[in-house]
């Protein structure tokens, strides 16, 4: 088994003096889709700030291959292959997508044409302002100019915001086919709990803050009840499989 790229140890975090998150434990592997989900205010978009480094933790420690990040600031991350897409699609409605799919931190090599194989629809669109574009393809392109820059390791903070469902079922296969021929380890937060766990290797439930139910994705396709009683708060009979 691979070492993680991401490994969450007992981390909590929040703003001002309250945890929203507390003692997370987390493992994110190469070319594996993790699914962080949980009701509204349950930490999830906390633990993406707090990777990116936008949120610094108050307890415990995020590593990133290998490596204790609590030094490093976003850029430092971002510039070390960790690429954030935030709600709201952090895109910039003046530029158009080819310029987006050339954006970059200085020295740091991008990749459009390997962009343009995953979501061949941009490649008509590249001379259209972002502000122009549809929700479906300013999403499309959101995800597209963070994977041009070839990361280690990408944070997807619910995809399906303002889209239809429809659309997201086209985007998240996108991103599985990248995790698994790039090998980048994939920490995703997403509302449709059924797309989730469509594309999703493991999958960790947060309810008020705390992690309570660790599963292989499969398992819980499989045994959605184990899903409906970590959403109402009753504890599961089964064991949480172990990170190592």
């Amino acid at each position: 088994m691979s070492d993680p790229v991401l490994s969450l140890e007992k981390v909590s975090a929040g703003y001002g003096q309250a945890d929203v998150v507390r003692e997370i434990d987390l493992v994110v592997r190469p070319g594996e889709i993790v699914t962080l989900l949980g009701p509204n205010g349950a930490g999830k978009t906390t633990t993406l700030r707090v990777v990116s480094g936008l949120v610094r933790p108050s307890r415990g420690t995020v590593r990133y291959k290998g490596r204790d990040m609590s030094h490093l600031s976003p850029t430092q991350r971002a510039r070390a292959g960790i690429a954030h897409v935030p709600e709201g699609r952090g895109i910039f409605f003046g530029l158009t997508v080819a310029e987006h799919l050339r954006l970059g931190y200085r020295g740091e090599t991008i990749d459009p044409a390997a962009v343009y194989t995953y979501f061949p629809a941009l490649r008509q669109l590249r001379d259209r302002p972002a502000g122009l574009l549809s929700g479906g393809e300013q999403q499309m392109l959101a995800v597209a100019r963070n994977l041009a820059r070839r990361p280690a390791l990408l944070l997807l903070d619910e995809l399906s915001l303002g889209l239809a469902p429809l659309l997201v079922e086209g985007l998240l296969p996108v991103v599985r086919d990248y995790s698994r021929e790039r090998n980048c380890g994939v920490l995703l937060v997403e509302q449709h709990v059924p797309l989730a766990l469509d594309v999703a290797d493991h999958c960790y439930v947060l309810s008020h803050g705390d992690v309570v139910l660790h599963e292989p994705a499969a398992r819980l396709r499989e045994n959605p009840e184990l899903l409906v009683e970590s959403y109402l708060g009753q504890s599961s009979t089964s064991e949480a499989p172990a990170t190592s």
